[in-house]
């Protein structure tokens, strides 16, 4: 009788492979946020404190025709470029920070699981924005009503110029405060909706897809207040940022752009000042159903993806044993799955435990 064959366990392959974490996160990140980039451009737009009469917006399918008609059919797309040259190794930190942290934290019982699934977001996070910062600065100053900028470059050195080193860390704490919370709700909420809609933890596309988007809605909704204030301080609203200066309503609106460097608004408890002072409790909810709408399938194009490709890069690196056994033919073709086609044939969702 032939003897019977263990089952492959997808996560026992080197988990510890930080170059699969970081070409798997780093795919996954540009992906996502290149699928959704026009609604990301709208939410700018709608959390602008005081917009010009151009840009006012009645609703996010208004807002895309409206910008689309009036400055170009491709306008929803400005900014992307910069938005790809920081998300791709922001990515690639976030997600080898995340994997490695769960593989620590497999050490502890399961009642300590969320408390590490919530670590591992925040801890994430930090690596993540460092890089990320600046380029969300370039890109919101290119996606705003108005702006002056014929490109990335200009952007960039137009900024360092004007406003120096610190213009591109200006919303970093900001920043920070927003996406710590915010990552360790969407990871816990992720890990949560998987052990509902996938407790087995099988390679289960459709599964990473309903828990990324349920994830991302429910994180983007509760972090909403802290996304205006980072919107604020990264573009520095000219009619804001003039209110602070003269200490009254401002109704002239674009203010000059010389205004921009002469009191820039500092921190989050100014950010939080000026949007109350502005717009009242309201204006902290500027832009939320753009914001929600840009995370659904924003997180759920991302953990797909990632997913599939940590699935696929790793099920094509065979385990030492077995290779020594000269079994790795066998065990390939077991578990390569297509590129083409993001799904698993039954025997293999059935034989091979994800997690």
């Amino acid at each position: 009788m032939s003897e019977v064959e263990e089952p492959y366990d997808y996560d026992s392959l080197p988990t510890n492979s930080l170059t699969t974490f970081m070409i798997a996160g780093a795919i996954a990140g540009t992906m996502e946020h290149c699928v959704v980039y026009p609604l990301d451009l709208v939410k700018t737009r709608m959390q602008c404190m005081v917009p010009s009469p151009e840009a006012r917006y009645k609703g996010i399918v208004h807002a895309l025709r409206q910008i689309m008609l009036t400055e170009g059919r491709f306008r929803p797309l400005r900014g992307m470029s910069a938005m790809m040259i920081g998300c791709g190794p922001a990515h690639a930190l976030y997600f080898s920070c995340y994997e490695h942290v769960k593989i620590y934290g497999k050490n502890y019982s399961a009642s300590y699981q969320p408390i590490v699934y919530g670590l591992a977001g925040a801890l994430s996070t930090l690596l993540h924005d460092s890089v990320m910062v600046p380029s969300e600065v370039v890109k919101q100053r290119m996606q705003v009503y108005g702006s002056p900028y014929r490109g990335v470059v200009d952007c960039f050195l137009d900024i360092y110029r004007k406003e120096g080193l610190r213009a591109f860390y200006r919303s970093y704490t900001t920043q920070l405060a927003m996406n710590v919370p915010f990552q360790a709700i969407h990871i816990l909420c992720y890990e949560k909706m998987q052990d509902l809609v996938n407790p087995h933890r099988d390679y289960a596309p459709s599964s990473h897809l309903i828990s990324g988007g349920v994830a991302g809605a429910i994180a983007a909704a509760v972090t909403n207040p802290l996304d205006v204030c980072k919107t604020l301080l990264n573009t520095q609203e000219g009619c804001c940022v003039n209110q602070l200066k003269c200490g009254t309503n401002c109704t002239l609106n674009p203010i000059p752009q010389a205004v921009l460097s002469d009191r820039p608004i500092e921190g989050i408890a100014q950010a939080f000042k000026t949007v109350y002072r502005v717009s009242g409790v309201k204006g902290f909810f500027r832009g939320i159903s753009a914001r929600v709408l840009f995370q659904v399938p924003g997180t759920a194009v991302s953990w797909s993806v990632y997913e599939f490709f940590k699935y696929f890069l790793k099920s094509n690196d065979v385990p030492n044993d077995a290779l020594s056994n000269g079994e790795s033919g066998a065990l390939r073709s077991r578990v390569a799955p297509t590129i083409g086609h993001l799904h698993v044939t039954p025997r293999l969702e059935n034989e091979l435990p994800y997690r």
